[in-house]
């Protein structure tokens, strides 16, 4: 993957489509998802994170692009060729980036 992206800001790519894409953790992130999964605390999207469907995991993902300065919707991303383990990886060392100290 050629796609440009900086690791001290928390960017990590995924492939899609045979694309590298930027995904991002930003505070915008953060709130997209609290609202997705009708959360009200940081802990709640936390434990609501350790149990991800395939249909949340697109929910993390577009979220998370979004963050990373693209522009995608659930809808694309399921009808996109996305590695599940790749994706689940990429979204997990987003906020191991974003959130370690």
């Amino acid at each position: 993957m050629r796609e440009l992206h900086n690791r001290a800001r928390g960017e990590v790519l995924l492939e899609i489509d045979g694309q590298a894409v930027r995904l991002c953790l930003t505070l915008g992130a953060l709130a997209e998802l609290e609202a997705a999964f009708d959360v009200a605390s940081f802990s709640e999207l936390g434990e609501r994170l350790g149990q991800l469907t395939a249909s949340d995991l697109l929910v993390v993902v577009a979220a998370l692009v979004r963050g990373g300065g693209g522009d995608v919707s659930v809808a694309m991303l399921a009808a996109s060729c996305i590695d599940p383990k790749a994706a689940a990886g990429a979204v997990a060392e987003c906020f191991r980036l974003a959130l370690d100290e």
